[in-house]
């Protein structure tokens, strides 16, 4: 869901394009938004699927252990690939840095189809998450330079329904491909479906660049991209301490931390971190329920297979309907008249994830249908949908025009810290409590201490979407 997040300040310049009339699958623009599209779509696909396929993966590259750190090895680079992508957008256009990214994210596949060891495997997801920034700034920048005002909304709503037939087919062809032909192919063969939105959309942009030149190339801001390469190593640093938890891990945990908090706080806006009234608390809270959320999501599927000897395809869809409820939600915030409840449906959100969360976790009682899981999901989608758009909405409210650009730039990389430090504490959890001694996967059995591990994780994600709740009041100004 992140890729349908708000995007860079540095793409907040890109020039106006004209109005030539028609819509966006007319004449004019029908190959470039059927590839612009089709790539979301792959990525979408993509994040959706390696939800269903990595029980499998890890439990074969014995790695469970690693778990955690395949999802936050991802965010961790695209962290830094959000900050580089807008720059260089703003320097050369979109046209390079987007094909870049689609090269470097189908290399990343690639890697983590034919990694040996989960190492490797993690390193390939590390790919795949810098390829992935450098794409989805891009795109927004081709939106805002290559469409007129008036189709910006329309392909922005299907960059968001982009999500919505990965979600519902995602797990099901995941876990088809994982039980016959086995999981790497659900990495190797998507390089192959990204050749014809290229094809599609290639000329279409090059067109798009030869109309729009840039005003004039932005040199790159060194400052910013080193603390967004300062927080990228420094949260990496801290997963590798995380996951030794022995004596010899303490220095690069205390590196990673010197690395990270200065960077975290020339990144983000004054105030964030001590949740300070208005747009500070209202920047923190987008990080803190992507972090929760996706955090609890990742071990959904390993805790169906493990604990309750679910088939991949039916681990995997028990997250289908959290994505279908997450449009509902954000539908719903969209209503007219919503906009006097913002606070209150921020503040409700939260305490829907909580709820969700908690309520996934009960299905570790045997007692208990494995389907309340996927309803709890439902629910948390919902949560989600409210929380996630309503804070979007309001961080433009609190924003004037000469910041809106920056602050939606903070917003972006608040979402990808609290993926990495949330989805880097679970898998800390998981391994100190005896997590990573689970058993093999296809074996359908749970190891030692790997019951007690999800309850722990499950619980501290939900007390982080419960304190979101409680800092909500504070979105709003001091009168």
């Amino acid at each position: 869901m992140t890729t349908a997040s708000p995007v860079s300040a540095d793409t907040a310049s890109v020039p106006i394009s004209t109005d030539p009339g028609g819509g966006v699958m007319g004449d004019r623009f029908r190959a470039l938004t059927l590839g612009i599209v089709s790539v979301v779509l792959v990525i979408a696909f993509e994040a959706t699927a390696v939800n269903t396929a990595m029980p499998v993966a890890a439990g074969e590259l014995d790695g469970f252990g690693l778990y955690a750190f395949a999802f936050s090895g991802y965010f961790t680079t695209t962290l830094f690939a959000l900050v580089v992508s807008g720059q260089w957008c703003d320097r050369s256009g979109p046209l390079r840095p987007l094909f870049t990214g689609i090269a470097v994210f189908g290399a990343g596949l690639l890697v983590a189809g034919a990694a040996p060891g989960m190492w490797i495997f993690v390193g390939g997801r590390a790919l795949q998450g810098l390829g992935g920034g450098l794409v989805i700034v891009a795109l927004y920048v081709v939106v805002g330079r290559a469409y007129p005002e008036r189709l910006r909304p329309s392909v922005f709503a299907a960059f968001s329904a982009a999500w919505v037939l990965p979600s519902i087919v995602g797990p099901l062809v995941a876990g088809a491909v994982t039980q016959h032909i086995g999981w790497r192919w659900v990495f190797l063969a998507v390089p192959a479906l990204i050749l014809l939105p290229l094809a599609v959309m290639g000329p279409a942009l090059r067109r798009s660049e030869k109309e729009q030149p840039l005003l004039g190339g932005a040199a790159f801001d060194r400052r910013r991209t080193g603390l967004a390469a300062m927080a990228a190593v420094g949260a990496g640093l801290l997963q590798y301490a995380g996951q030794r938890l022995d004596l010899p891990g303490l220095l690069p945990a205390a590196v990673g931390a010197a690395l990270l908090l200065p960077a975290v706080l020339g990144l983000l806006p004054a105030g964030t971190l001590r949740a300070g009234r208005g747009l500070p608390t209202v920047i923190l809270l987008r990080g803190v329920a992507a972090g929760a959320f996706f955090a609890a999501e990742a071990f959904i599927p390993l805790m169906m297979r493990t604990e309750r000897g679910l088939s991949p395809t039916l681990a995997g869809l028990t997250l289908t309907s959290g994505g279908l409820s997450w449009a509902l939600g954000s539908w719903i915030q969209g209503r007219p008249g919503a906009e006097r409840y913002r606070t209150v449906m921020i503040r409700g959100g939260f305490v829907l994830t909580a709820v969700a969360i908690a309520g996934a976790a009960l299905v570790l009682v045997p007692a208990v249908p494995a389907w309340v899981a996927a309803v709890a999901w439902g629910v948390g989608g919902i949560g989600m949908g409210l929380a996630v758009a309503s804070i979007s909405v309001l961080m433009m409210k609190l924003s004037t025009p000469e910041d809106a650009g920056a602050n939606s730039a903070s917003l972006q990389v608040s979402d990808a810290l609290g993926n990495v430090l949330l989805m880097g504490l679970a898998g800390v959890l998981f391994g100190a409590l005896g997590g990573g001694s689970v058993a093999a996967v296809h074996d359908g059995a749970a190891g030692a201490g790997s019951t007690g591990a999800f309850a722990v994780i499950f619980g501290v994600m939900a007390g982080v979407a419960l304190l979101g709740a409680l800092a909500s009041g504070r979105v709003r100004k001091a009168a």
